[in-house]
């Protein structure tokens, strides 16, 4: 390890040219997790819908946090090797928002460095600052190498609950055409 990673200055949101480095990272967690095929996004739906520095928050905005390794003398702008996206939520049982991890994603020559563990100080850190309650994510069930390092941070499976979705045909039914 090059010395402890660090957050570049514009973790929180990402500029608009770090979208093809994003797209990138999306891929290839979907490809980890053999979904490659499903992937929708372009560079063009997420300068779309994710959040950056020059648009407002609005109902619905997703952060990004990019991390990196620490600048050096050889490499003093270092390339992002991982990222978070994410959105705040809200537990009513709790009376109190939190954030909703919607993708951890670390590159797999990064893995093992501690960059994995920042992104989710950062959040951990975001959720206070909003004096929230909790920092939530899903994870595959086959995904060991993940649910060990999310146990090893604290997290808990939560077995009573079962992760639920509408989509496409059946979201269109659903909303009764009244879009």
């Amino acid at each position: 390890m090059r010395g402890p990673p660090c957050f570049r200055l514009d973790f929180l949101l990402p500029v608009r040219v770090d979208v093809p480095l994003i797209l990138q990272f999306i891929r290839e967690l979907a490809d980890y997790e053999n979904a490659l095929h499903e992937v929708e996004a372009t560079e063009e739906s997420l300068q779309a819908t994710l959040s950056f520095p020059d648009t407002p928050p609005k109902r619905g905005s997703v952060y990004t946090a990019l991390v990196s390794p620490p600048p050096s003398p050889a490499d003093p702008a270092p390339i992002p090797v991982g990222m978070a996206l994410f959105f705040y939520n809200y537990s009513t049982w709790r009376a109190a928002p939190g954030i909703y991890l919607e993708d951890l994603y670390v590159q797999p020559k990064a893995r093992g460095n501690g960059y994995g563990f920042l992104l989710l100080r950062f959040l951990a850190a975001q959720v206070l600052q909003v004096n929230g309650r909790r920092l939530e994510w899903s994870v595959l069930k086959w995904n060991e190498p993940s649910i060990q390092f999310y146990q090893k941070v604290g997290a808990k499976p939560m077995d009573e609950w079962m992760k639920m979705m509408v989509e496409g045909d059946a979201l269109g039914e659903l909303s009764g055409g009244s879009v």
